[in-house]
Formats: C-alpha cells, sequence, structure tokens
C-alpha cells in the first residue's frame, strides 16, 4: 500500500513530471542568477555611477569608497549565511527563498532609484550602502537557501544533476550582466550613461527580482524540512552545530578555499592579469574569458550527472589535483594571444566546473536537515568573505611590488589543504537527506 510519504517522494522525484521538474530547478536557480547579475553591474557600472554617490572633485576617491561599500556588502554574506541559515532551518526552505529574493529585488531598487549627492546630499552614500549591506545578506542566505533546496528536492540518484544548476544560473547572470553592459554601453554616449543609463541595469535586477518571486510563489516545501518540522526544530542551531558537527563544518571550510580562489581568478583576474602582465588587448582578453564562462555554463549538468554514475569523490580530487600540478605552470606561461588566454581560462572553469556542479550536493550531504542551511551558509560564507573579499586587494599590493608569483604561491597552499580535505571525506552519493 502507497504511503503519503512514498506518494510525495514520487511526485517530487525521477518519477515528476518534466514541466515539474524544470520549475523546481527554476525556482530553486533563479535568485543566484539575479544575485550574480547584480554583483556583475555593480562592478562592472562603478565607474559611471560612482560620482553621482560622493561630493565632486577627486574622481578616483569616489570610485574607492564606491568599491568599499560593495566590499561591505560582501562582508554581510557570513551574516547572511548564519541568520538566514536560521532561518531557513526553522521555517522552511520555500519562506527563506521567498525572503532572500525580495530582499534582492529592494537593494537593486534602492539603487535604481537613490537620488544624487547633489540632490539629497549625504543620504545618497548612505542610501548606497544600505542597499548593499541588504544585498550581502541576501547573498548570504541565497545560497545556502538554494542549496538546500534543490538538494532536498532532488531524487538521490539525481541530486547532483539538480545541484548543477546553482552554479549554472550564476554563470547566466553574469553573462547577462555582461551582454547589458555591452549594449548600454554601445548605445549611450558617456555622459548618457552617467547621468542616467547606470540605473538601468539595477531596475533590471529588480524586476528580475520580482521575476523570480512569482516563479517561487508556488513551490512546495521540501519533504526533508516537512519531515524535521514534525520532529521539532532545532531551538540552538549554530550551537548544535558547532557541538555535533564540527568536522562537517571544518570540511566545508576546506572545501571553500581552493574554490574562493578558483571563481575570482578565472571569472574576475585572468583577463586584468593578461592586461596587464602580458599586454594583451583588453577586447581579445575579455572576448577569451567570456567564452570560457560559456563553456563553464554548459558543463555543470554534465559534470553533475556524472557525479551520479561515479561518486563525488574523483571529481573533487581531479578538481583539486589538476590545480595542484598545473595551475603555477600555466599561469607564468600565459600569452597575450586569444588561444593562451582561452587555454588557460579553459583550464580553470571546467576544472572548477567539477565541484561547482556539485558543491550544492556535496554540502548538503554533510548535515542533517534540522541545521543543514546554517551548516552550509555560516562557513562557506565566512571563507569566501575573508578570501575573496581580500583577494583583489592582496593581489594589486603583490603587483605593486612586482611579487605576484607569491600570490599563486598562497593559491596552492589553498590547494594542498581542499585536497586533502576531498581525499578523506567520506563518499555521499545517493545518501538520504532525511
Amino acid at each position: 500500500m502507497s504511503t503519503p510519504s512514498a506518494t510525495l517522494r514520487a511526485t517530487q522525484g525521477a518519477n515528476a513530471a518534466p514541466v515539474s521538474r524544470a520549475r523546481t530547478i527554476l525556482a530553486g536557480s533563479v535568485g543566484n542568477a539575479v544575485e550574480w547579475f547584480d554583483w556583475t553591474i555593480y562592478a562592472s557600472f562603478a565607474i559611471f555611477f560612482s560620482k553621482q554617490f560622493f561630493p565632486e572633485g577627486n574622481e578616483t576617491a569616489a570610485l574607492l569608497a564606491t568599491f568599499g561599500i560593495f566590499a561591505v556588502g560582501f562582508f554581510m554574506r557570513p551574516v547572511g549565511g548564519w541568520v538566514l541559515g536560521i532561518f531557513s532551518d526553522r521555517y522552511g526552505r520555500k519562506a527563506a527563498l521567498g525572503l532572500t529574493i525580495l530582499m534582492m529585488a529592494g537593494g537593486s531598487l534602492i539603487i535604481a532609484v537613490t537620488p544624487t549627492y547633489a540632490t539629497i546630499g549625504l543620504a545618497a552614500p548612505l542610501l548606497l550602502t544600505a542597499a548593499r549591506l541588504l544585498q550581502g545578506l541576501s547573498l548570504g542566505g541565497e545560497y545556502a537557501s538554494a542549496t538546500t533546496f534543490l538538494a532536498e528536492m532532488a531524487p538521490p540518484n539525481k541530486r547532483g544533476f539538480y545541484s548543477s544548476f546553482v552554479f549554472f544560473s550564476a554563470a547566466v547572470g553574469i553573462l547577462a550582466a555582461s551582454a547589458v553592459g555591452w549594449l548600454l554601453t554601445s548605445t549611450l554616449s558617456k555622459a548618457e550613461m552617467a547621468d542616467w543609463g547606470w540605473r538601468i541595469p539595477f531596475f533590471l535586477g529588480a524586476l528580475g527580482g520580482l521575476a523570480g518571486m512569482w516563479i517561487r510563489r508556488a513551490i512546495p516545501e521540501t519533504e526533508a524540512f516537512s519531515h524535521a518540522k514534525k520532529a521539532g526544530v532545532e531551538k540552538q542551531p549554530l550551537r548544535t552545530l558547532m557541538r555535533e558537527h564540527p568536522r562537517e563544518v571544518l570540511r566545508i571550510v576546506g572545501f571553500s578555499i581552493l574554490t574562493t580562489f578558483a571563481f575570482y581568478i578565472f571569472v574576475a583576474y585572468v583577463p586584468t592579469y593578461a592586461i596587464r602582465q602580458v599586454k594583451a588587448d583588453p577586447q581579445v582578453a575579455f572576448a577569451a574569458n567570456t567564452v570560457a564562462l560559456i563553456v563553464f555554463m554548459l558543463v555543470q549538468p554534465v559534470f553533475g550527472m556524472l557525479s551520479d554514475r561515479i561518486g563525488r569523490k574523483p571529481q573533487l580530487i581531479f578538481f583539486a589535483a589538476g590545480y595542484l600540478v598545473f595551475f603555477y605552470p600555466l599561469m607564468t606561461t600565459l600569452g597575450p594571444s586569444f588561444g593562451s588566454i582561452l587555454a588557460v581560462e579553459l583550464f580553470g572553469l571546467v576544472l572548477y566546473a567539477m565541484y561547482t556542479s556539485i558543491a550544492p550536493a556535496i554540502m548538503s550531504e554533510q548535515f542533517p536537515t534540522s541545521v543543514r542551511a546554517v551548516g552550509i551558509g555560516t562557513p562557506y560564507n565566512l571563507v569566501v568573505a575573508l578570501l575573496g573579499g581580500t583577494t583583489p586587494y592582496l593581489l594589486t599590493w603583490l603587483q605593486s611590488k612586482g611579487m605576484e608569483r607569491w600570490f599563486f604561491y598562497y593559491v596552492l597552499a589553498g590547494a594542498v589543504i581542499t585536497l586533502i580535505t576531498f581525499i578523506r571525506m567520506p563518499e555521499t552519493r545517493g545518501q538520504s537527506l532525511k
């Protein structure tokens, strides 16, 4: 006789209708796309809007202040992972996903409509800071909530495939932001961009957040959370996490060291490095980066499905070992040609995709449902804030001293830690998430 639990599992699992499965994946990943769209447009358009939020005078100081506010938002990620992770574990994945995407849309809308410094004075940079704080909180909570939602909704034999759409959507957001930037800068003058054109992508980000809210409005709660809620929610989840799961928390930290470096190096740094250090043409460098990002996006589901067949550990070990062996020689032999830059980018991003495609799955498989979101969100976002937030500054300082190779050694040390973590972790493919 079929039980209600079995019926629900069948509905959410391998026998679910294709439309239902597609909606589940879309609902879980749409917020991540909007987040990375917002992240990219802020960094890309800062040169146009920085003067609007600060007193006239020193343009460099205004730009640095704008990026300083960007960094403040970045360091709110661990707080978001902690606070919204607890919210997700207490009130459900559906409630958390609705809240994080509302915060995203709100942050973008605030930036889009905030008057200039000339109009409202000090309130302008304060509103910009408030918007970035809101977005930083949202980003920290979104990753943990979306990760747990997709992993818990997936049938065990397809968890890697479902999980792959978290970073697939991140690539979509980055590429969409790049396309919007190209379109606006191609059709508007510099004066128009500085005056009002920079507001357009933030309005688009707000609209994207509202569209995501509409998509998420009818998603079901995960069966794993529903079972855990009946058993009772954790009253002190952070204490429970650190007391009962310290090894798993350290494992997430170990996962995140090399992977944080990999993202910021190969998504953002390599084009700049090629332009500055080997005198590559900017159009060539960014064209190679765009092609590599498209490949990175497309291979996510492939590696996700592969891990569902061969297990998580083989891919993870291959990724970390590949960086340990090939990262330094490839970076130090990078040339100015399209082919050379593309080869280095593909090396970094395709290997990285072996991890990103299954990161939500392996992280979710470390913790029980009652502390899963906070267990993922807190250590992961802490590492990303500490390493990702300081990486651009460290790189700039080392380059100014002519010692950028020391950064490569820094990355290799991270690769050793991450590789050891992967080797020592148990295989988790097919593990129950109840």
